[in-house]
């Protein structure tokens, strides 16, 4: 019999995650099944019962979710506790273990394409919400020579920073952000600024040549400001990886098992209409 692993969230129709799960579950040879459950807010408590009686493995939690799940857990990872997320469970002889691998799992996908030292970076990332939360914890852990982080709402991002990031850290304005655009080396976008319309999250008119630029949007595959920063010499990546990886997290701590997380992405590439390129 198989085991039962799935995603909750509200809603969960456009996700991927079963294809790209249980693609690597065939691969790898295990015997899990993958599924996606949506689950009202007001269901959650119960839901959450149900999965642990039922046997379930694991599960990914996504929006609304988040936040919500937390109390209904028996155990929460250090990271998942700092960030105020959970995105995914274990299930172990029925203790429940949240952990959170947004940050790791896009920071796995962004070092494909930094070429220089991690105490060299000058990071700046664009947005506040949990995803910038979360890559804002596990880029602060990697010891980059300074992270700038600047929102509409200066309070989101303040928080953030107190939270989150260091004493060398510090919060800007977006219109500080373009004018010093030439300083940072990697340029992070964790909004949804160019999800839906051919918007930028701020102006690069003085991007430098070179710049590691990632959008965590990988829907449409080249938002507007990958395609502005590709125009200026920039490196391009998006949120293909961030998916792919923190999925990739999650399998590890179900299964023990690390999957083959090139698979995982050629399927989600592929699900997007996309082009694959093994990096």
């Amino acid at each position: 019999m198989r085991k039962k692993v799935g995603l909750i969230g509200y809603p969960v129709s456009h996700s991927m995650s079963p294809q790209m799960q249980n693609g690597a579950f065939e691969k790898a040879g295990l015997s899990y099944v993958y599924d996606k459950y949506e689950v009202h807010p007001d269901q959650l408590a119960e839901a959450v019962r149900d999965m642990s009686e039922k046997g379930f493995a694991g599960w990914n939690v996504t929006i609304p979710h988040k936040q919500a799940i937390m109390p209904y857990l028996d155990e929460i990872a250090e990271d998942a506790l700092k960030i105020g997320a959970v995105n995914t469970v274990v299930n172990e002889n029925g203790k429940l273990t949240g952990y959170n691998t947004d940050g790791a799992g896009f920071l796995k996908g962004l070092m494909r394409h930094v070429s220089f030292p991690m105490e060299e970076a000058k990071v700046l990332i664009i947005g506040a919400g949990g995803a910038s939360r979360a890559i804002s914890y596990a880029m602060s852990k990697e010891g980059p020579k300074t992270i700038a982080i600047t929102n509409r709402t200066m309070e989101k991002a303040q928080d953030i920073f107190s939270e989150c990031l260091r004493d060398q850290d510090q919060v800007i304005s977006l219109h500080e952000a373009e004018e010093r655009l030439t300083e940072f080396n990697i340029v992070i976008n964790t909004t949804s600024i160019g999800m839906k319309e051919d918007r930028l999250p701020l102006r690069v008119n003085h991007l430098k040549a070179g710049t590691v630029v990632s959008d965590i949007i990988y829907n449409p595959f080249k938002t507007a400001l990958l395609k502005e920063s590709e125009k200026r010499g920039a490196i391009i990546d998006n949120g293909v990886a961030m998916l792919v990886f923190q999925g990739a997290l999650s399998f590890e701590k179900w299964t023990g098992v690390a999957p083959d997380a090139s698979l995982m992405e050629k399927i989600v590439i592929e699900e997007l209409g996309g082009s694959y390129v093994n990096r």
